[in-house]
C-alpha cells in the first residue's frame, strides 16, 4: 500500500477510536444512554445515522457491482430504497417516537412490543429478540465479508487479516461508546461517503468523455453477449418480476431495527421532518453516485481493454486508478465507513436484544443499570465473533447477504410495527402471528430456491400482514388501556408528520 493512502486510512481509523473514546466518557453510565443515547440525537446526526447504518459496504461495493453486470436495471433497488425510505418518515418516524416514550419508555424494538401490546408473557419480546439475533448476526457477516473483500482489493491483506482488522476497530468505538459513538460515527461516515460517492463516478466520466462512455458500454455490450443498449436501460434485459423484487427492497425500511431505533433516540418528534429531508437528499445523491459508479465502471473497463475479477470492487480499482494516493486513501475510507457504520449499528441492536429481552427478562430481573451495560459491551464482542466466522467464505455475494437480512427483518417487523402504530384494533397474538409467518415465509423461500424467481421480502410481507390482520380481527379486541395510549400516541406525533 502506498504511503498516502495509509496515511489516510490511518487518520480515519484514530478518528473512530476518538469519537468511541468520546462517547465512552460522555453517555454510558447506564443502559439508557448506553444504548438510546438518552434520546437526545439531533436532526442532523438522526439522518445521516440513519442513511450510514443502512447503507452498508453494498452501496459501495455490492449496488455499484450489480449495475457493472446488469446495467441500469438493478438501479430500481434504490428507486425503490428512496420511496421507502421517505414512507418511513412519514409513518413509522413520528408515532414510534412518541409511542415508545408513552409506552413504558421502551428502549429496544423488543420492548416496545411487549409495552405496546401489554404482553405480560413476554412471548413477543422473546420471538422479535430472537429475530433480531439470528438476522443481525447473518447482516454483520455481509459487513465483514466486505470487510475481507475490501483489504484483499486496497490494502494487499489476506481476507481473514481483513475481517479481524474490520471487527477489531468496529468492536473497539462500539463497545466503549454505545449507541451515542455509533450514531458520531455514523454521522462522519455519511459524510465521507457522500463525497466519494460523488468524486469517483464524475473523474472516472471526465476522464472517459460522453463519446468514450457511450463507446465503452457498446463495448462491454458486445464483450457480453448482449443488444445494443441494454446496460442503459431501467428495463432493458429484465422482466416485471425482477423489477418488482428489486423494487421491493423499499419495503424493508419500516422493520429494519438499525435504522427505527434512530427515530425513537431523536431529541423531539418536531426534529423529523429536517431529519427526513436531510436524509432523503443523502440518499438520493448517494445512491445515484453507487448507480453511476458501476455504469461508468462498465464502459471504463471495457475502454481499457480488461475487466475486474470481482465486480464488486469496481469503486476500489476506480479509486485507485484515477486519484493520487493520499485521495484515493479518502475514497477508500469511504467503504470502510460504509461497512463500518452498519456492523457496529447492527452488534449494538443485537447485544440490547441480548442484554435486555434475554438476559435481564429471563436471566437477572434484577440486574443493575452497570451490569446490563456490562453485559452489552460483553455481546457486542461475541455477536462480532460469531458474524466473522460465518463470513470466511470469501466467495460468498455482498448483495446476497444483505439481501437476505434485510427481507428477514423487513417481512417479520415491518407489517408488524406499521400494523402497531397505524390500527388500533391490533392485537397482541396478531402481531405474533405476524412477526413468526413474516419470518418462517422468507426463510422458507430462501430455502426453496426461488429468491431469484421473486425477492423473498415480497411474499413474506404480504403473509405476515394477512396474518396480523385476519388474527387481530379473530381475536378479542385490545383493552381500553392500550386503546389510550395509542390515542395519545397519535396526537404527539402530529408534530413530526
Amino acid at each position: 500500500m502506498q504511503t498516502g493512502t495509509l496515511i489516510s486510512l490511518s487518520a480515519y481509523f484514530i478518528l473512530m477510536l476518538g469519537i468511541g473514546i468520546y462517547a465512552w466518557r460522555k453517555s454510558t453510565a447506564d443502559s439508557a444512554g448506553y444504548l438510546l443515547g438518552g434520546r437526545d440525537l439531533g436532526p442532523a446526526v438522526t439522518a445521516l445515522s440513519a442513511g450510514a447504518s443502512d447503507m452498508s459496504g453494498w452501496l459501495l461495493m455490492g449496488l455499484p457491482g450489480a449495475i457493472f453486470l446488469s446495467g441500469l436495471s438493478q438501479a430500481w433497488i434504490g428507486i425503490g430504497l428512496v420511496i421507502g425510505a421517505y414512507l418511513n418518515y412519514r409513518l413509522v418516524a413520528p408515532r414510534l417516537r412518541t409511542y415508545t416514550e408513552l409506552a413504558g419508555d421502551a428502549i429496544t424494538v423488543p420492548d416496545f412490543f411487549e409495552e405496546r401490546f401489554e404482553d405480560k408473557s413476554h412471548a413477543l419480546r422473546l420471538i422479535s429478540a430472537l429475530v433480531i439475533i439470528v438476522f443481525f448476526t447473518l447482516y454483520a457477516s455481509a459487513g465483514m465479508v466486505s470487510g475481507g473483500k475490501f483489504a484483499v482489493s486496497a490494502m494487499g491483506m489476506d481476507y481473514g487479516t481483513g475481517i479481524l482488522l474490520t471487527a477489531g476497530i468496529v468492536v473497539a468505538y462500539t463497545a466503549l461508546g454505545g449507541f451515542l459513538a455509533v450514531s458520531l460515527t455514523d454521522f462522519v461516515q455519511g459524510c465521507i461517503m457522500f463525497v466519494a460517492l460523488v468524486m469517483v463516478p464524475v473523474a472516472a466520466f471526465l476522464v472517459l468523455g460522453g463519446d468514450g462512455v457511450s463507446q465503452g458500454l457498446g463495448a462491454a455490450e458486445a464483450s457480453r453477449g448482449v443488444a445494443a443498449g441494454t446496460l442503459s436501460s431501467l428495463i432493458g434485459g429484465t422482466s416485471l418480476l425482477a423489477i418488482i423484487s428489486a423494487a421491493a427492497w423499499g419495503l424493508g425500511y419500516f422493520g429494519q431495527p438499525h435504522i427505527i431505533v434512530r427515530f425513537m433516540a431523536i431529541r423531539r418528534v418536531e426534529d423529523l421532518p429536517t431529519a427526513r429531508r436531510i436524509n432523503i437528499g443523502w440518499m438520493s445523491v448517494s445512491l445515484l453516485g453507487a448507480i453511476l459508479t458501476g455504469y461508468v465502471a462498465a464502459a471504463f473497463f471495457a475502454a481499457r481493454g480488461g475487466a475486474p475479477a470481482d465486480p464488486e470492487t469496481v469503486f476500489i480499482l476506480l479509486s485507485q486508478i484515477l486519484f493520487h494516493p493520499l485521495v484515493a486513501g479518502f475514497t477508500l475510507a469511504a467503504i470502510l465507513a460504509a461497512i463500518m457504520s452498519t456492523i457496529s449499528s447492527q452488534l449494538l441492536v443485537t447485544s440490547s436484544s441480548l442484554a435486555e429481552d434475554i438476559y435481564k427478562t429471563y436471566l437477572r430481573r434484577d440486574a443493575s443499570e452497570r451490569e446490563l451495560v456490562t453485559i452489552s459491551r460483553i455481546a457486542v464482542g461475541v455477536v462480532a465473533v460469531v458474524a466473522g466466522l460465518l463470513a470466511l467464505d470469501p466467495e460468498s455475494s455482498i448483495l446476497a447477504l444483505v439481501g437476505n437480512a434485510w427481507a428477514g427483518f423487513g417481512a417479520a417487523f415491518g407489517p408488524v410495527i406499521l400494523f402497531a402504530l397505524l390500527w388500533k384494533r391490533t392485537t397482541r397474538l396478531g402481531a405474533l402471528a405476524g412477526m413468526i409467518v413474516g419470518a418462517a415465509v422468507v426463510i422458507a423461500w430462501i430455502l426453496a430456491g426461488l429468491s431469484d424467481t421473486m425477492y423473498e421480502i415480497v411474499p413474506g410481507f404480504i403473509a405476515a400482514s394477512l396474518a396480523t390482520w385476519l388474527v387481530s380481527l379473530a381475536t378479542p379486541p385490545p383493552p381500553e388501556s392500550i386503546e389510550r395510549t395509542f390515542d395519545e400516541a397519535a396526537l404527539a406525533a402530529k408534530a413530526g408528520v
